[in-house]
């Protein structure tokens, strides 16, 4: 039986990711894939910040670190950098590991309560080793061993232009076959609307049986031809532009990614080992696109090396990621602003939930429904965590900090906030991405404090649990002693 066609609809990070994936794991047995692109048409390609998960997908590619390093420019990142968000004067770090250690079995951060209601205040950074080594811009890749060094929990920084050509010479190496040109039309069954033919602008046309469509913000397929709909959440994210622009490299390599809060947004920093990525995400309806650039341009730590460009986009997501016979990954599936990270790792989680479910010759509507409600489930569980940035702030300098401030959030996030302040527990949904360290760190890094905590941690006497607190702290601050600077940890790797 002759096999399927899958059709991947434009290039870029998500293009190719998807290309790389499903060719390698398939082996071309199951789909003959095709990749259309324009080089004409540009990518974004700010999301040069990723969290740990990113590992897994190289892993699934079977790739070699030292090798991508190389390929993609790439640094190492332990968490990101808060500067300005809780308070004007405020700086914190959510680390990517872990804070501190339970007690019998009772986590760190009811003691943390427990102290800090017993006039014990202290920093959280000093009982995180990713925090720790971030801060004295240590890196060193973590031993398979029991050490607390095993547990240093890292992702990249990395080029995403350098990435996607990285990806396409694996996809291209495993059959992909990449066609280059612009669509023109697309062609739907008449009956059942899947679509059926791309005809590019030479008239070539491309017979597919099912669609990946990476097309970006203009969701050519998902929404332009198959009317999906949008659900808008600018209401809780107002930002709705970004500019962005790479700047000299500049010494030291931090391993950590910054996020500057700004008079209507906030601005990133992504260091590289050839260069600076950097950036200012900002609400139009705050500060004029001018302003921002030159905000922008002013906060840069080294020489500018092209004018700031700009992309407009809605925070929200597709109604359904999956319709018919189209799955949308990356930005033509929705877009959440790159505050923590989550561009890329929502084109990893979309094509591996696309890998569970891949569908026979006959599309299961059932797979379609699981699909849809596992993406919304991540889209909005995401959505949350980075609205707590904007609302958990004391700010009210800019009108944009007072909007914040005193907007109306989601009750999936008042829920959450409420269980914390009233007893230090963090509760979440199954299947979320950020895990209670996150939540922890950016609660306590933007000044919500809890009332109480867990009764059971009464249990353990207050020599005990200094004592505890102690050892934590000196190890920490030990294991950050032996490790390497990150520019002499790349050097190692050249």
């Amino acid at each position: 039986m002759e096999r399927p066609t899958l059709v991947i609809v434009g290039g870029g990070t998500a293009g190719w990711m998807s290309a790389a994936l499903l060719s390698h794991i398939t082996k071309g047995r199951l789909a003959d894939i095709v990749l259309v692109e324009s080089e004409d048409i540009g990518t974004i390609g700010v999301g040069e910040a990723t969290i740990p998960a990113i590992k897994r997908f190289n892993r699934l590619l079977e790739v070699n670190e030292r090798d991508f390093v190389r390929q993609t420019s790439a640094t190492f990142k332990l968490g990101i950098e808060f500067v300005g968000w809780g308070r004007k004067d405020s700086r914190y770090i959510h680390p990517f590991g872990a804070i501190g250690e339970p007690l019998g079995r009772t986590g760190f951060e009811h003691f943390l309560a427990r102290r800090r209601l017993n006039g014990i205040v202290e920093d959280f950074e000093t009982y995180s080793l990713n925090c720790m080594a971030a801060k004295h811009d240590r890196f060193r890749t973590p031993p398979r061993d029991q050490s607390l060094l095993s547990t240093l929990s890292y992702a990249y920084h990395f080029d995403a232009s350098l990435y996607a050509a990285y990806l396409r010479r694996r996809a291209e190496a495993s059959g992909v076959c990449r066609i280059e040109g612009k669509i023109k039309h697309v062609a739907q069954n008449p009956d059942s609307g899947f679509v059926t033919t791309l005809t590019l602008e030479s008239g070539q046309e491309i017979k597919g049986d099912f669609f990946i469509d990476c097309s970006g913000l203009s969701g050519l397929l998902i929404e332009k031809t198959l009317h999906s709909g949008y659900e808008d959440w600018s209401h809780w994210l107002p930002c709705n532009r970004a500019a962005f622009v790479p700047s000299e490299r500049t010494e030291p390599l931090t391993p950590y990614t910054r996020s500057t809060a700004d008079q209507a947004g906030w601005r990133w920093r992504i260091p590289l080992q050839h260069r600076t990525g950097n950036g200012h995400v900002f609400a139009s309806d705050f500060i004029s696109d001018e302003a921002a650039a030159e905000n922008l341009v002013q906060g840069l730590d080294g020489k500018a090396l092209a004018d700031p460009k700009f992309v407009r986009f809605t925070t929200g997501r597709h109604k359904l990621a999956w319709n018919r016979n189209v799955v949308a990954i990356g930005l033509s599936a929705g877009f959440l602003e790159p505050l923590e990270s989550t561009s890329i790792h929502l084109i990893q989680s979309g094509l591996v939930k696309f890998l569970d479910l891949w569908p026979g010759r006959e599309i299961d509507p059932l797979l379609i429904e699981q699909y849809n409600r596992a993406m919304a489930n991540q889209y909005e569980t995401i959505r949350d965590f980075i609205i707590l940035h904007y609302k958990a702030t004391t700010r009210d300098d800019t009108p944009f900090w007072a909007y914040c401030r005193n907007m109306d959030v989601p009750d999936s996030l008042t829920w959450k906030t409420d269980h914390f302040r009233a007893s230090s527990r963090i509760v979440l949904t199954p299947g979320e991405l950020f895990q209670p360290t996150s939540w922890l760190a950016v609660m306590l890094g933007q000044d919500i404090i809890p009332e109480a905590y867990d009764p059971l941690a009464d249990i353990i006497d207050d020599d005990a649990v200094a004592a505890h607190f102690e050892r934590v702290r000196e190890a920490v601050a030990g294991t950050v002693e032996t490790m390497p600077t990150m520019t002499a940890m790349l050097d190692g790797m050249a």
